[in-house]
């Protein structure tokens, strides 16, 4: 069975830094396409950076700023958040099917593979 449990949300001060976690486990992470989602309140859910065999793909908001890596030895995903901007609480998802990032981040993320559970993080003064 496939499984992601994302870690590492909580609160940071506008300008701040944050790193996201994604342990998996039921499949091989090299083998598939990990892609990190948020949603805001009000606002639909929307893929953010995408690491996989093909080159990552970052959306254009966090280009600069976000870093998504990987650690197959620990087979966990990780995801970089610098100069966070002032926003309401914001639920990050991680998420993983076969095929292109391109493809994953342009796909609602109930029609892939598996998710997790989802971390909150909250940017705020």
């Amino acid at each position: 069975q496939m499984q992601l449990a994302e870690s590492g949300g909580g609160l940071v001060q506008p300008g701040g830094s944050l790193t996201l976690s994604c342990v998996v486990s039921g499949f091989t992470l090299e083998d598939f396409s990990i892609g990190w989602y948020r949603k805001a309140p009000g606002k639909e859910r929307e893929g953010v950076s995408c690491i996989g065999k093909t080159p990552s793909v970052d959306r254009d908001s966090v280009k600069g700023r976000f870093t998504i890596s990987r650690d197959a030895a620990k087979s966990t995903v990780y995801l970089r958040m610098d100069n966070l901007q002032l926003e309401a609480t914001v639920e990050y998802y991680c998420a993983t099917d076969l095929g292109p990032c391109a493809r994953l981040l342009t796909t609602p993320m109930e029609e892939l593979a598996a998710w997790g559970q989802g971390t909150l993080v909250t940017v705020s003064s």
